[in-house]
Order: structure tokens, then sequence, then C-alpha cells
């Protein structure tokens, strides 16, 4: 059987006998960054020209083409219909390796070993480059820049929020009893000021219901709070006019991560929500990598401390990590929680493998499974398990 071992290198694709000796050779373009795209698409398990133009020249030459790039032999088998082997280290590939820059000047790529190594520098620094460039374009990527934010402008925003209803707290105490929202608070300050200017008329044009906005008047009036100067007033509303744009940034970035969620991931989108969704891409270090996790690994994902320390003294493992924000999860009893959690792990490794490997859109299928076995669940564990009594030894007395 005659079999062609096609080797690619940095030069381009050599075809090579039995005997280790070049029967054939298509070669790159002497241009560094053109190189570069190249090896990166074989790299990828891309056929590029080169590869195309080789196959067609030795078709008729060769019973099997030998190949260690398994991703590649698959490839020229599919369009070529020529059968193929692979050979992970092969004699051809290891003997072009050894004597890459002599054979370079053979076949007439480059004029002397020295230039060859200055190419190769060359290409290898653009190559790193493109390698950098394309993983930064990731869109998982921009979702982890994007929930970090969201996550870090909460604290930031609670921050503000307590010091806005201390502040104005001085003035006019009572509002916060009345008043939960930390966004309504800061526009009935941003928009009103003083107490004096809480009436019905007002407050009602804020949005607020009439029985809440009567009530408040009448609290205004009679408020035990002390009176605040106009430059002191105006100083609080920029604080509330900063926090009131910290609120509008923080839908946008809700919005745009879901946005990107449905792109990138639908799958894990629909059984977990957007946020949390984003959040497990986060902690995973990107969604590919989050894919290869096992679904035990999801279901403790942000419980690695108190996974460790379970390691370390002994005492029970956590149930559930960053997972428990799930409403599946945080709205069922305590004693359901822990199966709840596995099933939910189960289903969001099952989605996120479907968005790496499929792109597949099964999120709502998804979705009902898990909804089924929940169901199933809080049936076959409505009430709390029995926990069996400890009986204390009875400590003996001295004599």
């Amino acid at each position: 059987m005659k079999k062609i071992f096609v080797i690619d290198s940095i030069i381009g694709f050599l075809a090579f006998n039995g005997k280790n000796r070049i029967i054939d050779k298509v070669l790159f373009p002497k241009t560094p960054e053109k190189v570069a795209e190249k090896l990166l698409k074989i790299e990828e398990e891309e056929l590029v020209d080169e590869i195309e133009q080789l196959i067609k020249r030795l078709g008729g030459k060769a019973e099997v083409f030998v190949f260690e790039n398994d991703g590649l032999a698959k490839k020229v088998h599919e369009k070529f219909g020529v059968k193929v082997e692979v050979e992970k280290a092969s004699s051809a590939g290891e003997y072009l390796r050894s004597n890459l820059s002599s054979l370079a000047v053979e076949v007439g790529f480059v004029s002397k070993p020295e230039e060859f190594y200055d190419f190769t520098r060359e290409v290898s620094t653009i190559a790193t480059k493109l390698k950098v460039r394309k993983e930064a374009m990731k869109r998982d990527k921009i979702i982890i820049q994007l929930i970090n934010t969201l996550d870090e402008l909460d604290k930031t925003m609670n921050l503000f929020a307590g010091r806005i209803g201390e502040w104005y707290g001085l003035h006019f105490p009572e509002l916060s009893k009345i008043v939960d929202s930390h966004e309504t608070y800061a526009r009935l300050v941003k928009n009103l000021g003083f107490r004096e200017n809480f009436t019905v008329e007002e407050l009602t044009k804020l949005g607020l219901p009439k029985s809440k906005a009567e009530k408040l008047t009448e609290l205004a009036q009679n408020s035990i709070g002390a009176p605040m100067n106009e430059e002191d007033m105006e100083s609080l509303q920029t604080v509330c006019d900063l926090y009131l744009g910290m609120v509008k940034t923080r839908r946008y970035i809700s919005e745009k991560i879901e946005e990107l969620m449905e792109e990138v991931a639908p799958n894990l989108k629909a059984v977990a929500g957007h946020t949390l969704g984003a959040r497990l891409i986060a902690l995973g270090g990107g969604l590919e990598e989050l894919a290869k996790l096992p679904a035990s690994t999801f279901q403790i994902l942000g419980a690695e401390k108190a996974l460790f320390r379970a390691l370390r003294t002994g005492a029970k493992p956590p149930k559930h990590g960053i997972i428990f924000q799930h409403p599946l999860v945080h709205q069922s009893p305590k004693w359901q929680r822990g199966k709840i959690s596995r099933a939910l792990a189960g289903k969001l490794a099952i989605a996120a493998r479907i968005d790496v490997f499929t792109g597949i859109n099964q999120g709502e299928k998804l979705k009902a499974e898990l909804e089924k076995r929940v169901k199933e669940i809080k049936e076959k564990y409505k009430t709390p398990p029995i926990k069996p009594k400890k009986f204390k030894k009875k400590r003996k007395g001295k004599r």
C-alpha cells in the first residue's frame, strides 16, 4: 500500500514518501502575517488553500494519506473522499521538525538558515498577538466584565443609598419608614428637597399612590427632623443625582448582559436566568471552561471556601454555591434544597455544553425537564426528615 505522509509546518505543507524524501510541496506565501493566520486556521482544523492544492495534485499517486492532525485528516477525507490515516508522531514528521531550517533552504523558502530563524521569530510573535486578540474578542469575556461591573456597581450603590438615608434622615427621618425603595427615596430627595415640599400634589406627580402621598405629607408636617440650609440640601441632591445615574447605568448593564447571554449562551440563560448564568460563566473563567466542568462542580461554584473548610475540618460540605440565587433553590424548604441543587446543577452542565459544542437552542426543553424534576422532589419530600435522637452518655462519677 502506497502511503504519502502530509506534514504541515511553518513554511507550508510537505509530502514525504516512506523513506522521508520530499515528493511534493505547497509553500506558504513568504509574508509573516499571512503565515500566522494560516497556522492558526490549521490549529483550528480548517482546510487552507495549500493543503487542498497538494491533495488535488497527489490524489492519483497515493492509496493512503497519512496526517498527524486528526481534525485535518477528517476534513480532507470528507472533502476529497480519499483514504486517510493518523499517526500522531510520524517518522516523516519527526524528520521534518529535526531538519526544518535546512529543508526550508532546500525547498527554496529561504536562502540561508539565519533567515529562517528570523522569519520563525516574526511569525511566532504575530501568531501570539492574533491569539490574544481573538481571545479578547470572545463574547463570553465581555459577559464576565459586565457581570463583575454589575456586582461592583451594586456594592457602590448600597453604600450611596445608606449614606443618602443617613444624611436626609437628619432632616426628615420619618421618610424611611414609608419609602423602602432606595431609588424612590433618592428620587424624592432629588426632586422635592426640603420636607416642606412634600405635598400630596407633588408626591402624586412623582408616581406615589394617593394614600401614601397623604401619609407622607402628614409626616412631613409633623417631622421631628432638624432644619437644613440650602447649601447642604444642594450637596445632598448632587449625591442623589449621582445615585440615580448609577441606577440608570445598572439597568443598561443588566439589559446588555441579557442580550449577550441570549447570543452566547441561550440554553444556560433559559435554565439559570441571565444574571446567574453570567455569574457562572465568570466563576468558570469563560463559557468553554465552564462547559468542561462536571455537574458536581456546578453545584458548589462560589462556595469553595466552605468546601475546603469542610475538607479540612470534617464538617458537612456545602449543598450549593452561587446557584442558591436560583428561585427554585432559595424559595424551597431547607430540606429540599440539596436535591433541587443537584438537579439544577445537572441541567446547567448540559445547557453549557450544548451552548459550546452544538449551539442548538434547547433551553425551554431543559427548563421544562428541570421543573418536572423539582415538582417530583417537592411531592416526594413534603415534610422534613425525622432526625434520630442523640443520646448522651452518662458521665461516671468518682467513687
